[in-house]
């Protein structure tokens, strides 16, 4: 239910503004300004259930940091708490935890050992094409959970800024290419 509040509340300033004077609300601040508390956390994610598995100390440290940027605003290129893209947020968030990654989606794809999506673990990096015209990576997510036969990972999408998706989310299914394991 709350989830169809952000949306509709979402939806209803994007239509009503150009953007450029927006203020961010609640959901959209920067991780500063929420002194590193979380944005509400979507219904469907459970920060509990994804413990089950045994996790390094580094990703979740990782996923703790990805988590901070939660309602961030989306800017291409964008690497900080008042905008970040998908391949940004990526970055800053294994950055922090001394490991440094390519700055492109479509370089980080070329890292790490690729998986088969049942070998997927909480820590490890989703690819997807979402312009077919250019077939190239072009946007990357890191999965913050596991839940039997979901996926959810954290990522910026242009039009909602920072959030948690499900990788069975037709959008996701559809332009899904890769997973990957980096640690």
């Amino acid at each position: 239910m709350k989830i169809w509040k952000f949306t509709l509340l979402f939806l209803i300033i994007s239509l009503t503004s150009c953007g450029a004077g927006k203020t961010p609300s609640t959901l959209q601040k920067s991780a500063e300004e929420r002194n590193g508390e979380y944005a509400e956390l979507p219904d469907f994610y459970d920060p509990d259930e994804e413990f089950v598995e045994d996790l390094k100390e580094e990703t979740f440290s990782i996923i703790d940091h990805a988590l901070q940027f939660l309602g961030t605003s989306y800017k291409y290129g964008g690497t900080t708490p008042q905008g970040m893209d998908c391949s940004g947020l990526v970055y800053t968030c294994f950055l922090a935890n001394n490991i440094e990654l390519p700055r492109s989606s479509r370089d980080m794809a070329l890292l790490g050992e690729q998986l088969e999506l049942p070998q997927v673990k909480t820590g490890d990096l989703l690819f997807f094409i979402t312009d077919r015209r250019k077939k190239n990576i072009n946007h990357v997510g890191l999965v913050v959970q596991l839940d039997e036969d979901r996926i959810f990972f954290i990522h910026s999408s242009t039009s909602r800024g920072v959030i948690i998706s499900a990788l069975d989310e037709n959008y996701w299914r559809e332009h899904f290419v890769m997973a990957r394991r980096i640690l």
